[in-house]
């Protein structure tokens, strides 16, 4: 018998649930691929003996079982009225409450108050599970109910929260919760004008928030004082550990920028240059966090042993860990370019 076979169990669930989901032709087929996800990921977040993990998984569980239960009632009042009204108004109203509910189930502005506490009390696979994969039907599913306004107030209020959320935070774990939000509403800019920008920035972003996790994973922080735990390695070292996160904070000329950049240019061939203004000023407050960790990274000087140096002696994870932060940047870098220029 494998060791934890059962976490195979529920990840397969997991993946069926969204695959069911993204596939679904009818409301009631993808409220049952998100309740599958959903019922599958609670036991990978529990762990015994740890009060934390619990708390989140119910916090957890409590915010998506209240989302689905709306989405149930709306399924049903949906049916219920289709077939005596067809009215504009009443498709604009159902629209926007379809949109509401997928919002609150990935955790992006209004309905983000959740996800940062969410992520502290999960470890960073599980971390990276939900700010990646658990996104993806939500995210799917919004450019069925597209709503122009309610996107517009959606994206600013993502972008302000993401950006302004994690200023005072010393949390890793909070403070790539704060930038997930923001990278939320990037992904409903682009969902706005062309479904195939978003996919393309989703893929980019997987990839380097997994590279960036690993990286945190590897060296066991999660706060900004275990920083010092990798200042007795050699300066390339650290660039190479480091440039994944300033390429997740879209720094030019890194991959993470020219996501950044094709929406630019779509928003503003829409006309949106007030929005466009906020979202880039917003953005910049992000940069600012991923800045903060690598500055203290190159500039400070310390010279006690860290407690986690020896753990990350191996030349394997040393080896392992630079081919992946080469590939998601330089790799993706081509690879978003053919896109861009097809």
């Amino acid at each position: 018998m494998l060791k934890n076979s059962y976490k195979m169990l529920f990840l397969y669930t997991l993946f069926l649930g969204t695959l069911i989901s993204v596939s679904s032709n009818s409301w009631f087929s993808i409220w049952m691929g998100l309740e599958i996800n959903l019922l599958s990921f609670i036991p990978l977040t529990m762990k015994h003996n740890n009060l934390y993990s619990s708390e989140a998984s119910l916090k957890y569980f409590l915010t998506q079982a209240l989302a689905s239960s709306l989405l149930l009632f709306s399924i049903i009042f949906f049916y219920m009225v289709f077939y005596k009204t067809h009215t504009s108004t009443y498709m604009n109203i159902m629209n926007m409450l379809f949109s509401s509910i997928l919002m609150m189930k990935m955790g992006m502005a209004p309905f983000h108050f959740w996800f940062p506490i969410v992520m502290e009390g999960l470890n960073w696979m599980n971390s990276v599970i939900l700010m990646t994969w658990q996104k993806l039907a939500p995210l799917i599913l919004l450019t069925y109910t597209m709503n122009f306004y309610l996107f517009l107030f959606s994206i600013l209020l993502s972008t302000f929260f993401g950006a302004m959320g994690g200023l005072n935070q010393t949390s890793l774990r909070k403070l790539m919760a704060f930038s997930s939000i923001n990278h939320l509403g990037w992904m409903t800019a682009g969902i706005m004008n062309n479904q195939n920008i978003w996919k393309i920035y989703f893929i980019l972003y997987c990839i380097l928030s997994l590279s960036v996790i690993l990286i945190f994973n590897s060296f066991k922080m999660f706060n900004l004082n275990q920083i010092f735990s990798i200042l007795n390695l050699k300066n390339l070292t650290k660039t190479i550990i480091f440039i994944p996160l300033l390429s997740l904070g879209g720094l030019p000329p890194f991959t993470g920028f020219f996501t950044k950049w094709i929406i630019i240019e779509h928003l503003m061939s829409m006309n949106l240059m007030i929005l466009l203004l906020i979202m880039i000023y917003f953005t910049l407050v992000t940069l600012f966090f991923y800045l903060r960790i690598t500055y203290s990274a190159f500039l400070l000087n310390y010279n006690e042993m860290s407690w986690n140096y020896s753990y990350y002696s191996s030349t394997k994870n040393f080896y392992t860990l630079m081919i992946l932060n080469f590939f998601s940047l330089f790799g993706l870098l081509f690879i978003n370019l053919l896109f861009y220029f097809l």
